[in-house]
């Protein structure tokens, strides 16, 4: 009999656990102000996740991405890796624009359709995609009728 093994190779640094335990999302607007203290003065785009659980209390967040100037190339399946591995019952995802400019493009509100359609096939919602900046302005794709 040949000997089989599994490999894998998973790292998450696990920092400030009391931080992400007093966060708690209500609205778009916690989403912004928590999306915005993490990556909003950034200079290139960075993709963002916050893994939510059942009272939506952040369990998690994750720079899922960093791109360029005006771009980042989001997988769902990178996106979703962190929700799965801590036990999320839905996501938030977020982004800033360099520019600090928040207004959606039609690449970021594809992506998002894309992200809630992979969501509902996981059985992990997502609840928003906001847009932020260094003063956590926002642009919420919920808010606009995108999810």
């Amino acid at each position: 009999m040949e000997k089989v093994l599994e490999i894998v190779s998973i790292k998450q640094i696990i920092t400030d656990v009391e931080v992400l335990e007093s966060m708690t999302v209500g609205s778009p607007e916690d989403a912004a102000k928590i999306a915005a203290a993490f990556i909003g003065d950034e200079d290139r785009e960075v993709f963002f996740v916050m893994c939510l659980n059942t009272k939506n209390r952040v369990a998690a967040v994750h720079r899922c991405h960093v791109g360029g100037l005006n771009a980042s190339i989001v997988m769902p399946r990178e996106v979703f890796k962190s929700a799965i591995l801590n036990n999320s019952a839905s996501i938030i995802v977020s982004h800033q624009h360099p520019s600090q400019d928040t207004t959606a493009s039609r690449e970021d509100i594809d992506v998002t359709k894309r992200l809630v359609e992979c969501g509902k096939i996981l059985g992990i919602e997502v609840l928003d995609h906001v847009i932020v900046n260094e003063n956590a302005d926002f642009y919420s794709m919920k808010e606009k009728g995108y999810i």
